[in-house]
This record gives structure tokens, C-alpha cells and sequence, in this order.
């Protein structure tokens, strides 16, 4: 259902495709985008390799226990609207066996999770190097095959110390998809480092409209678990890092961004653009409409329906939709050129005083 393409190669499933060049294809209809998916190796007596769509702190609590349930307590604590909950088969042996067995139950959850609708991906706490390269394929492929979704990385409590080797993780982990988390947190009487702090980072970014920015964002945190310069902050910026910092009255998210640089409030906006048009598609327009001039107007029309409620909505502008004219639309395939300008927030501000 949706995917890339290109003239050389065709996809042969009904669909609709969309290149996602540069700028970002169409949106038809929109819908909520709170769900955080998490699995977990450790969920007290629910049964494992099962789904649980949490909504409540006292539904995770009953579920995993107090103990367990710690990581989709964070996620809701962020303002998830719901925690997608995987239970991972728990990994056996030792030595070289445990190994085999632990990315066995990782390669599964993946490919469970390849079925199933959420927006933002994180692990409960730090995982092995081999994994998040894992991670980031997956995320990588996923794109390809048209599922969108972001995903939050942080790492342990010594590479918290040093923000240079948070950074390098940054660089290893560049992508437009990917979050990285380099600051752990003191919240509520206990240190987390940033790979456990990180489901409340995805639940923040889950919960925060697509029309808005997490940059400046306050968090519950009550201080940073290591407090950074000034440099160091400049220097977590340029690498794509995101860092928890504190401002002398409070801790807060920096500056809102994905690995590569971009703005997380851009790049959710264009994965709701490549995720709900295939899916509304779907639902109502593939093997529904004629392909002749009514058909392509309608289906024209509808995307800059969608695409004006977006604009009202303020995030995006500049609306350009119509057939392609460098491809010819007939027998069942429609071409669309789309175009539009995505709005970003404010975020520097520059003032010249004359006195």
C-alpha cells in the first residue's frame, strides 16, 4: 500500500505511489498521530509475544507491574496518546547462544511490528551497538515500503558523561527517521540515563501536534543528569543531537531535531503526508474511481482539500497539485505532481537595539 517509485521500475501491486523527491507528496486525510510502539523484554505476568495498547498508567501498572511498566509510564508521562506494547520473547542460553537468541527476539519484534500502525519507535532503555545499527535498516526499509514513523535512540550512563561520543552516535545514526538522545535526566527522585529517558522523548514527540515544535519544550525532568556548556551545546546541535538542557529554572528540550539536521516538526509533517494518502487512497479512491478527466479531478480535488486543512492548520503553504505533465495518466496509472512549503516554527530571534 504506497511506497517509492521510479519510471524504470514500476511497482505491480494496486496502489498509489508516491516519489518522495524533495519536496513532499500528497495528504489526503489526517488522523492522530500519538502512538508510541515499545517492546519489552521484562513484563511481569502478561503473556509474551502478544500486543497491549496502553492508554492509562493503571493499565500498565495491572499488566507489567509497577517495576516493568516503568518505560510505558514515561511514554504517557510525555503525552503519548497510546503505548503500543510488543512483549518479547525473552532471550536464553549463554555466551554466543544468549547472543543468537537476543537477536532472534529483536529480528521478531521488527517484523511484527511491520504490520501494525504507530508513530514513533523506542527502545525501554540503551540496546547493544549491533541492535541500533539493526534499527536504523529497519527504519531505513520501512521507508522504502512505505511506513513512516520516527524512532528515539539515547545511550548509557558513561557515554552520557561525555557528550563527544553522543555526538559520534549521532553521526552513525544520520537519517531523517532518527532521534538521538545524548542527555540523561534526574525526574522524579530517579536518574535515568538517556537511553531510559528516551520513551519520554518519543512520547513527547508523539504527543505534540504535527503543527508544532519540541524545541524549547519543557520537560518533567528536574535537572539534566550532566549539565552542558555552552560549546557543547553549539557542538550536539551541529551534529543532529537532541540535548536536555537546563536553563537555570527549568529542563528543557534544546532544539527539536532528527539526526540528519532537519526539524522533527518538518519531517513528521512529511511522514503524515506519505502515510495518509496511500491509506485514504485505500480506503476510498484505488479501483473506485474511472481514470479518465472526472476521475483525475476528483482525486485532484480531494488532495487539496486535505492539503488546505493543512494549511490552515499551519503546516504547510504554497499548495501546487495537479496530473504530471511529463507522464502521461492512463490505462491504471495516475501521476500527480505535488507541491507545497512546509512552515517551521520560530526559533531565533534577532534583535537590534538602538539606544
Amino acid at each position: 500500500m504506497g511506497g517509492t517509485w521510479d519510471t524504470a521500475s514500476l511497482p505491480a501491486r494496486p496502489g498509489l505511489y508516491i516519489n518522495f523527491v524533495n519536496a513532499a507528496a500528497a495528504v489526503i486525510k489526517g488522523g492522530a498521530r500519538g502512538t508510541v510502539a515499545l517492546p519489552l523484554l521484562k513484563y511481569g505476568m502478561a503473556a509474551k509475544e502478544k500486543f497491549y495498547t496502553i492508554e492509562k498508567p493503571a493499565e500498565a501498572v495491572e499488566l507489567f507491574g509497577e517495576a516493568d511498566a516503568a518505560p510505558v509510564l514515561l511514554v504517557l508521562q510525555g503525552g503519548a496518546r497510546e503505548v503500543l506494547v510488543y512483549t518479547m520473547t525473552p532471550p536464553t542460553g549463554e555466551g554466543d547462544a544468549l547472543k543468537a537468541s537476543r537477536a532472534k527476539s529483536f529480528l521478531s519484534m521488527r517484523d511484527q511490528l511491520e504490520a501494525r500502525p504507530f508513530n514513533v519507535f523506542v527502545y525501554p532503555s540503551e540496546v547493544e551497538a549491533s541492535e541500533v545499527d539493526l534499527t536504523l535498516a529497519w527504519i531505513r526499509s520501512s521507508r522504502k515500503d512505505g511506513k513512516h514513523f520516527l524512532a528515539v535512540f539515547g545511550g548509557t550512563r558513561d557515554e552520557d558523561k561525555d557528550p563527544a561520543l553522543g555526538n559520534a552516535r549521532s553521526v552513525k545514526l544520520k537519517d531523517d527517521y532518527a532521534v538521538n538522545l545524548i542527555t540523561g535526566a534526574e525526574a522524579g527522585g530517579k536518574s535515568y540515563s538517556s537511553g531510559e529517558y528516551a520513551p519520554y522523548v518519543a512520547g513527547l514527540i508523539a504527543g505534540t501536534g504535527i503543527n508544532k515544535s519540541i524545541t524549547y519544550a519543557q520537560v518533567s525532568a528536574t535537572d539534566a543528569l550532566r549539565r552542558l556548556k555552552n560549546s557543547e551545546i553549539g557542538a550536539a546541535l551541529e551534529k543532529g543531537s537532541l540535548a536536555l538542557v537546563h536553563d537555570g529554572e527549568k529542563v528543557k528540550i534544546e532544539q527539536g531535531l532528527v539526526t540528519s539536521g532537519a526539524k522533527i516538526r518538518t519531517i513528521r509533517s512529511r511522514q503524515a503526508v506519505a502515510t495518509d494518502i496511500p491509506k485514504t487512497a485505500a480506503d476510498s479512491y484505488i479501483g473506485k474511481l474511472d481514470n479518465n478527466a472526472d476521475g483525475q479531478a476528483a482525486l485532484i480535488s480531494a488532495v487539496k482539500a486535505y492539503l488546505e486543512r493543512l494549511e490552515l492548520a499551519s503546516v504547510l503553504t504554497n499548495i501546487e497539485a495537479g496530473l504530471d505533465p511529463e507522464r502521461k495518466s492512463e490505462g491504471d496509472n495516475v501521476y500527480l505532481r505535488i507541491s507545497y512549503t512546509e512552515i517551521d516554527s520560530m526559533e531565533r530571534i534577532f534583535l537590534t537595539i538602538e539606544v
